[in-house]
Order: C-alpha cells, then structure tokens, then sequence
C-alpha cells in the first residue's frame, strides 16, 4: 500500500469511491489527513432541489468600484510624500504635504488678532466696572465742587467791585473760570451717566462684526493651510505615484492613484438576448482562473442601460467582496474572470452552499454525510464530484451523484478523506430565493 506522506509534494492519489468512480485527491491533503484519524465535527447542511434559470457564462475583467487620480488643489513645492505603490491607505490619510511656512507665519499672525478682538467685544458686552463707574461718580463729585467754589467766588468778587474791592478783570477771570467749571461738571455727569448704562450697542455690534470677520480671516488661512495637505479620499490601495520630495506641484496636477479594492466589480459584456433576463442583486457565480481554489459567488449591482452600438452587448457590473491576504487583496484589478448568470429558461436544479465545494484538483467535490445506524448525527463521508452551474441565492448549481435532501459537509470539508467518520455538530438551512 502506497503511504501518501512518503509521496513528493505536488503529487495526486487517486481513490475508489462508491459508484464505480475514481477520485483524484491531492497528496499533500492526504498526507495532513492520514495523521488526523477518527471521527471529526463538521456543519452539515442539505442538498436542495430548486426551479432556476439556466446559466449562461461571460468573460470579464476584475475592476475597483471606485478609482480616484487625486490632484493638488493648490501649487507649491512638494515637502512630504509619504506613500509607496501597493500601500494601503485609509480615508483621511496624508498622501502629500506642500510647504507651508509662510502661511503657518500668517495663520499665527491673523489667531492673535482675533484672540484681541475677542477680548475686546468681551469688555465691552460686560460693561464698565463698578469701580470704573465708582471712579466716574467721584470725578463727577470734583467737578461739582470746584463748579461751586468758582461759581461762589465769582459772586465775591462782583460784590466786591462796588466797593472797589475787586477789580472788573479779578471779576472776568472769576467768571471765566466759574464757566470752565460748569463745563467740566457738565462733562463729567454725562460721563457719569454712560458709565452707568454701559457701552451702546452699536459699539458692541461693530466689535462683533470686527471679530467676526477676523474670523473668517483664519478660516481662509486654515483652509489654504489644509489645502496643502493632500489625503485620500477612501479606503483603498496606491497604485500609481505622480510626484516626489522636492517637485513643485502645479494647481490640479496628480498626486497618486487610488483604487478602492474592499469590493470589486467583475465587468462584462452582456449580449442584449440576456439582459431582459437579468436584475439588480442576482447571484453570480464567479471564477478566476488564477484562484482556481476559490468559490466565489457575488451579485448584479449595475446594469447599464446604454448598449454598446458596435457589439450589441450592455456592461453589466457582479459585485464581488473582496479578501485580505497577506496584507495584500486576493481578487486584484485585471484579473482575468468568468462569470455564470442566470439568463436562460427555467429548471429543476440541485443546489448546495458555495462552502461545500472543495476546489483544487481535476473536478470539484463536496464531501456527502452517509449516516450509519440510527444515529443520524453520526456517519461516514463520500467525496461526490460535481459540475458547477449557476449560483442562486447565495447557493451553487451542481451536477453529479447528487439527491435532494443529502447531507453535505460545509465546515471542516477541508480535512476529509474518503471513508472518514464524522460527527455532525450542526446543520445549516440554505436561503431559499433571489430578490426581485
């Protein structure tokens, strides 16, 4: 007997199964399986008989759902550039900063003059102190004082001059100065008095429009300032660099090209014989030909309803959720693709979810659970191989020694043998329909 883990890397075993079929397995899952015996939990879940369309298959193109050639809003000498090719950006993240000494200078300058102009409306919406009215009230007092003294004197010396006591200059001096009195108290009641009701309100609404236009003074600076910073604009990948360190940077001219990768879209011509048949949010099944291993299934997100006049077909975009490996996304922009639609007529299908096909070698398979005794949560595995057709419902198409009803294994099918006893753990119901 040929022992699989004595047997090269890269070989196939091939293996009897029910039915008269031969089973080719990779070696190398052999070999990790033989040191693995005994009975293993797996998620199960049923073989559905379903009414759908027969699929027809179109060649596409792996494509981001958003690609952006992010340009400089302003120009200037290129400071930083602080991505490579193939790095992963999130939104928000700085691609490139100019140089902004002269408008940071600027920017600090207009802050201080609106932090002054602040303090200034403060002041005056708070009015006058009570001991600045207090001080106004006892200047008030002086000048009322000295205003009656002067005043008093003045009528001395008019009594005087008939006397010959005073002369008429003593008496015009007095009088003179008795006015200027009056003037000054006059001066200081009606300082008084604007103390007490505060400043106007006009004045206050000048200080207020001062300030807020020294506002928008740095919000204009802070927005040429953040001009200078270039980010991305999502979540995505750099797949192209349009400058460097040191560059001078003209208005509008690129930076760097990002692609959004998270989900891509499988674009493909469709002929317009199918598109009648086809809606928004339809399963797809998809296959890349360099991930052969992988069973992907996506939906009809777009279909344009503008038809190429040269070819007669409609660009018609599946979706698809896209994959971190390795830091890096495993479905990649220009990737070669075939996409399975349901275009055709009606009919009865088997269906089974997309996580029950184990992919890799020469046909796909899905590991069917054949309960022994009565004990139906126990049993033994068969490898079935299968054809794959359309996907439906989150589910995939198959043809083969197949049955409705049939147990098969979605969880932990990576690990079996032909012939290995298992231990259902849980079953799985299917999706049962397409949007409309």
């Amino acid at each position: 007997m040929i022992d699989p883990r004595r047997m090269p890397s890269g070989s196939w075993l091939f293996a009897l199964v029910p039915g008269g079929l031969t089973l080719m397995l990779p070696a190398a899952r052999v070999q990790t399986l033989h040191a693995q015996p005994g009975p293993t939990k797996v998620v199960v879940a049923p073989v559905v008989q379903r009414d759908v369309a027969a699929g027809q298959s179109f060649v596409g193109t792996v494509m981001p759902t958003r690609t952006s050639v992010v340009g400089g809003p302003i120009g200037g000498r290129v400071d930083v550039f602080a991505v490579n090719e193939g790095d992963r950006v999130t939104k928000g993240q700085v691609l490139c900063k100019l140089r902004t000494r002269t408008i940071e200078l600027e920017l600090a300058s207009a802050k201080a003059e609106l932090e002054a102009r602040k303090q200034e409306l403060e002041e005056l919406e708070r009015g006058w102190r009570p001991d600045e009215i207090e001080q106004a009230r006892a200047r008030l007092a002086g000048a009322e004082a000295m205003m009656k003294y002067r005043r008093a004197r003045e009528n001395r010396l008019k009594m005087l001059l008939s006397s010959r006591g005073s002369t008429q200059e003593e008496v015009q001096e007095a009088t003179a100065a008795a006015d200027q009195s009056e003037h000054a108290y006059r001066e200081a009641k009606a300082a008084a008095k604007l103390m007490e009701e505060g400043p106007r309100q006009e004045k206050i609404a000048t200080a207020r429009a001062k300030r807020l236009a020294q506002q928008e003074e740095v919000n204009r600076l802070q927005d040429q300032l953040d001009k200078h910073t270039i980010v991305a604009p999502f979540d995505g990948y750099v797949v192209a660099e349009h400058t460097e360190v040191g560059q001078w940077l003209n208005q509008g001219a690129p930076v760097a090209e990002i692609v959004e990768l998270d989900n891509v879209d499988i674009e493909i011509p469709v002929l317009e014989d199918y598109i009648g048949a086809l809606k928004k949010g339809v399963s797809a099944r998809v296959e890349i030909s360099a991930l052969a291993t992988d069973a992907i299934v996506g939906e009809v997100a777009l279909v344009v309803p503008k038809a190429n006049l040269r070819s007669r077909t409609f660009p018609v975009k599946v979706r698809v959720a896209n994959q971190l490996v390795d830091g890096g996304p495993k479905l990649k922009a220009g990737m070669f693709a075939r996409v399975t639609l349901q275009v055709g007529k009606q009919e009865l299908a088997l269906l089974v979810p997309k996580d029950a096909l184990v992919l890799g070698g020469p046909s796909p398979v899905v590991f069917v659970v054949e309960a022994e005794g009565s004990d139906a949560a126990k049993g033994k595995v068969r490898p079935v191989p299968v054809q794959l057709g359309v996907a439906h419902a989150g589910a995939i198409q198959v043809k083969g020694d197949l049955k409705d009803g049939q147990q098969v294994v979605i969880v932990g099918n990576e690990r079996l043998r032909p012939g290995q006893e298992v231990v259902v753990a849980k079953s799985v119901a299917q999706r049962q329909a397409e949007p409309r």
